[in-house]
């Protein structure tokens, strides 16, 4: 036999039958979307840790703002109280008033420039339009002056960055 006449083994192409491709496609998207889905699920767990996280840290910063909110306010008025504490041992002692009328009249500056420095502001509406926002009315008074004027402050009234801590006593004119 020449070697045109005999046979070649050719190795023919097995082609796939359709739904063994079709498995193998849906296995490949299938195994993509569960790495898909681990990512997810991963990046879920982390979030949930972070916000966990962040949750307790701001529960502590809140804590902490709490307990130590005042600390600048009450650091600032131990000036005054040390100003007192000379005061009151210089009572002791003092023969003469003026010397402890100036010594309390600058207590007194320094604990209102203590409280203006935060925020707090006196309310002394001495002769001004009664204003049911800022001021109590104790009783009226007739007056030969404007009606629903201030004619006495009984108490000062105090605010604390414009909001009232405490209105001022006051009595007003008829």
């Amino acid at each position: 036999m020449t070697q045109d006449t005999q046979p070649t083994p050719e190795t023919p192409e097995v082609e796939q039958p359709v739904e063994q491709r079709a498995d193998d496609s849906i296995h490949a998207l299938l195994e993509d979307a569960r790495g898909k889905a681990d990512e997810h699920w991963n990046e879920v767990l982390r979030l949930r840790a972070e916000m966990d996280n962040l949750r307790k840290r701001t529960e502590r910063d809140i804590d902490n703002a709490r307990k130590y909110a005042l600390e600048r306010f009450i650091d600032s008025l131990l000036g005054v109280a040390d100003s007192l504490d000379l005061g009151m041992k210089a009572c002791q002692d003092a023969t003469e008033v003026e010397p402890l009328q100036k010594g309390t009249e600058i207590m007194h500056a320094q604990f209102f420039q203590t409280l203006e420095r935060f925020g707090v502001k006196p309310i002394d509406p001495m002769g001004e339009a009664f204003n049911p926002d800022l001021h109590q009315a104790i009783s009226m008074q007739p007056s030969d002056g404007e009606s629903n004027r201030v004619l006495q402050v009984l108490q000062k009234g105090y605010q604390l960055n414009e909001r009232v801590l405490r209105p001022a006593l006051v009595i007003v004119a008829q």
